[in-house]
């Protein structure tokens, strides 16, 4: 029950918007997404190709306009560095107070990576459990990233890995899953990106150069998931956004969307943050202060209004309401002298359709009469409104299907029966009326 009070709770506070960026090889993936306690909404995507290879003002100029069309050109970027340009471990620490997990991290630093002594930056996030989720990297990468970035004029909030967006985008507006599972990704170099949960292990992240089934029964043996357990995709765990435009397939790569679900509500779902606090880009709270003011104001305002004229306007609609019962009777009468109008109109226009029946069953009769002309003759004629059968004889019927269909009151003119006599062809021919204007 406090499980599902707190997922409430935390889809309750689940407002923000965030734009994420994975680096993919020589392109870079945009993904903007809004999130709202009642639906997510993926704003847009964008492919910024071989951006390594192209002056950053280029480049950062696409995202600009990208971010303008989307209406999210103030919000800051989630950077999702390569998996080769960050060390990931995770640290048990049972018992230890989370307040003091940082500074426990902090002691254990030096063992944690193999860069000796260069200078590093790290982040972390709490896993269930009593584990930590921490991120190295060298600061020489990281300080390239931030360079490259800042001439691109992109601003950015947090550079994070994989495992750590995935693991807060999961329990952003949603509940985890207790049971343990594998997802599976292809990554743009055509390797398997696997991520999972499992009761032996909080995490587990690899990226592997193996064929699916393979990567995945090794995450089920780190992760110590029952056998038979089917692996899924990354859109099967993370939330699923209410409106997702159609470039931005999930099934194929979902490492953008989740960066910027870690980005847009860092509060409620941290991710580990490897961006020196220094280098961090916000948006401040304080430029919605005269907004809020003035709609204060506004609605002040129209609830004064609304309160001092409610007496005034209760008045006017007693007025007008026996203004309306006085003249009911009258617009009665008007009412029903309309419903007569229009019955007689409705007669009259009846009695004219009639007429001009009678008028076109006769223009059709004299029609065929001059059609078929000596030495054909007719001995009958039966005449509907939408069709005509004749019948009678010819020296040579076949020729009068195309004179009855040049005319202007018959089509699709056909044989219901061709006979030949001694003195001709005895015919009945079946023909549709046009419809005349």
């Amino acid at each position: 029950m406090s499980a599902f009070l707190s997922g409430n709770f935390r889809n309750l506070l689940a407002f923000g918007s965030g734009v994420g960026i994975e680096i993919a090889g020589k392109n870079l993936e945009v993904v903007a997404a809004r999130v709202r306690p009642s639906r997510i909404q993926v704003l847009g995507r964008l492919v910024i190709e071989d951006f390594a290879g192209r002056p950053a003002a280029q480049w950062g100029g696409e995202y600009s306009r990208f971010l303008n069309s989307v209406g999210a050109s103030h919000l800051c970027a989630t950077l999702l560095l390569p998996r080769r340009a960050v060390i990931v471990r995770q640290l048990a620490l049972p018992g230890v107070a989370s307040n003091d997990l940082e500074s426990a991290i902090r002691l254990q630093l030096d063992t944690l990576h193999p860069y000796g002594e260069d200078d590093v930056v790290w982040g972390w996030s709490a896993l269930a459990g009593g584990y930590a989720l921490v991120g190295i990297a060298r600061r020489v990468d990281i300080d390239r990233y931030i360079q490259l970035f800042a001439e691109a004029g992109i601003p950015a909030s947090m550079f994070t890995f994989s495992a750590a967006a995935v693991h807060a985008a999961i329990r952003l507006n949603r509940m985890s899953r207790p049971e343990g599972f594998v997802a599976l990704s292809r990554g743009a170099s055509g390797s398997v990106e696997v991520y999972g949960e499992g009761s032996g292990r909080p995490l587990f992240s690899a990226e592997f150069q193996m064929p699916a089934e393979r990567a995945a029964a090794l995450a089920f043996s780190e992760l110590r998931l029952p056998p038979g357990t089917d692996p899924c995709s990354f859109e099967d765990v993370l939330p699923k956004p209410a409106v997702n435009p159609v470039e931005n397939d999930l099934s194929r790569n979902a490492l953008p969307y989740a960066a910027a679900l870690a980005g847009a509500c860092p509060r409620i779902a941290p991710a580990a943050n490897l961006l020196p606090p220094e280098h961090r880009r916000t948006v401040s709270r304080m430029m919605f202060v005269p907004t809020i003011a003035l709609a204060a104001i506004l609605f002040m305002l129209i609830g004064a209004m609304a309160a001092f004229s409610a007496i005034e306007d209760r008045k006017y609609l007693n007025q007008i309401d026996t203004e309306i019962a006085k003249l009911d009777p009258q617009a009665g009468r008007v009412a029903a002298v309309d419903r007569e109008i229009a019955r007689t109109r409705a007669n009259a226009r009846l009695l004219d359709e009639f007429r001009g029946q009678t008028r076109g069953d006769l223009d059709a009769l004299n029609e065929l009469t001059k059609l078929i002309e000596p030495p054909a003759w007719t001995n009958s004629i039966e005449l509907t409104r939408i069709e005509a059968r004749i019948a009678g004889e010819a020296p040579q019927a076949a020729p009068l299907i195309h004179i009855l269909d040049s005319s202007r009151f018959f089509v699709n003119s056909g044989f219901a029966l061709d006979t030949r006599s001694a003195t001709g062809e005895m015919f009945q021919i079946h023909t549709n009326r046009r419809q005349q204007k």
